[in-house]
């Protein structure tokens, strides 16, 4: 198979085209920018392209298939000289379905947890030997790629996102997969640039469970009010609804513990979150045979995927943890858990307002209260960021305003922010940095390893 990649460049594309190389296809890609770690992982699979841009001159007829990229335009050349020549044009999460036809699908969604719920699965069935295909949004220890695929894997294990599908295709990810086994973890607001109501949102999530296949499975978090009342108001009688609750547990010097039938399971993660992402991957593993003491025995040696409360640096009395987190349930679902993990530190917390939805004015109001449990509170934006996204601009006063209690102090430079980190008191505190961007570019790991050396 002869595949060509429009817009390889992209975190998820990239490894996409990995995985199908590895699996013995002919791989091609174009781009007009690649950034890191794209560029060097491209490099190092001999997949990085030799030129800048789009060259329509490439795509002939011999192609058998072509991979549309998020990042590519409705009239990119090479798009428009595929559909002259009739070529099949995938998009990304349409290829994944098309390699995983003939096997059981199971695709974790929801407005947060879910990297994390497909990452604990991915643990669990390779700790067991099981063979699985999959896709994930995060690097994960134990595991070189993001995708992989095979001929002989009976399982396909996809993070399921509702964002839009490509530049053609509006439907989101997650409605592509078709599951055989579905999860929902949570419902809450996100994506505003597509979905700009609430219920709107939501009706995804309701469309997600009707693309589950006949005789499927819905697993969802009875915890959550808006995801009982999806589920409960749909009214398919072909599937199988199993909910899921926080996993009981307790907490003790500093580690948290699953309690089941007397039994203490210590965990390498922690947060009430996580306790809710177990259950939603016991949940799943049980359906796929594996049994309760496979599953814990398994689960305890799990240590979490990259950014998702990841442990930068550490010393006797600080600790910090850089997170994904970025919509509003998000923070305050960290924050929490970091607060539990260590009640008698001090907290500072540093955010970045980074996607389309956090950036928009109206949108600041959700966040009010989330920041909670910080005893230091700092939130940066950039404003070049608003350019990129043609969005209307805000200034400190609306973020101020959106958080409210406790107010925290907003930067617009990254350097000062930094500066400000660095002057502060770090005895017996924690810092916890949230963002899905990157803070204009700072090195996170250095900036952690000097902190806990002050």
């Amino acid at each position: 198979m002869r595949v060509h990649f429009i817009a390889i460049g992209g975190s998820a594309m990239h490894n996409l085209a990995i995985a199908m190389k590895l699996k013995g296809y002919h791989v091609t890609g174009s781009d007009d920018e690649i950034f890191e770690p794209s560029l060097s992982r491209l490099k190092h699979h001999d997949l990085l392209p030799n030129y800048q841009g789009w060259n329509p001159g490439i795509i002939t007829p011999e192609i058998d298939a072509i991979v549309l990229g998020m990042h590519a335009r409705a009239d990119n050349p090479e798009l428009l000289r595929a559909k002259e020549l009739g070529i099949k044009i995938y998009s990304y999460p349409e290829y994944l379905y098309e390699q995983s036809r003939q096997k059981t699908r199971i695709v974790v969604g929801g407005s947060h947890g879910k990297t994390t719920i497909t990452s604990m699965i991915m643990h669990v069935l390779k700790h067991l030997n099981y063979k699985f295909d999959y896709m994930v949004g995060a690097q994960l220890k134990g595991f070189d790629n993001m995708v992989s695929f095979s001929d002989d894997a009976p399982f396909a294990v996809f993070e399921g996102d509702e964002y839009l599908t490509s530049p053609i295709d509006p439907r989101p990810k997650f409605h592509v997969y078709r599951p055989n086994i579905a999860i929902i973890s949570g419902i809450s607001w996100d994506h505003i640039n597509v979905f700009p109501t609430f219920n709107s949102y939501r009706e995804q999530f309701t469309k997600f469970i009707n693309c589950i296949e006949p005789n499927g499975t819905i697993i969802y978090c009875a915890d959550d009010p808006e995801v009982n009342r999806v589920v409960e108001e749909n009214k398919r009688n072909d599937i199988r609804r199993i909910p899921y609750h926080t996993h009981p547990h307790d907490i003790a010097n500093g580690t948290w513990s699953l309690t089941f039938n007397g039994t203490h399971t210590p965990l390498k993660v922690f947060g009430k979150h996580n306790m809710q992402n177990i259950s939603a991957a016991k949940a799943t593993c049980t359906a796929l045979g594996v049994t309760e003491t496979q599953f814990y025995n398994a689960i305890a040696t799990f240590e979490g995927a990259s950014k998702r409360l990841q442990l930068l640096a550490q010393s006797a009395s600080t600790s910090v943890f850089l997170d994904f987190a970025h919509s509003p349930s998000k923070l305050k679902a960290t924050i929490e858990a970091v607060k539990e993990l260590y009640p008698s530190r001090k907290l500072v917390v540093c955010f970045e307002l980074h996607t389309f939805s956090s950036l928009t004015k109206d949108f600041l109001s959700l966040y009010n209260g989330t920041l909670r449990g910080a005893d230091f509170a700092y939130v940066f934006f950039n404003p070049h960021a608003l350019e990129l996204k043609k969005l209307p601009p805000i200034d400190t006063n609306d973020v101020i305003q959106g958080f409210g209690y406790p107010q925290p102090d907003v930067f617009t430079e990254a350097n000062n922010l930094v500066d400000e980190l660095l002057m502060h008191n770090w005895s017996n505190s924690n810092l916890l940095i949230m963002t899905s961007g990157n803070l204009a570019g700072t090195d996170f790991q250095h900036l952690a390893d000097v902190i806990v050396k002050h």
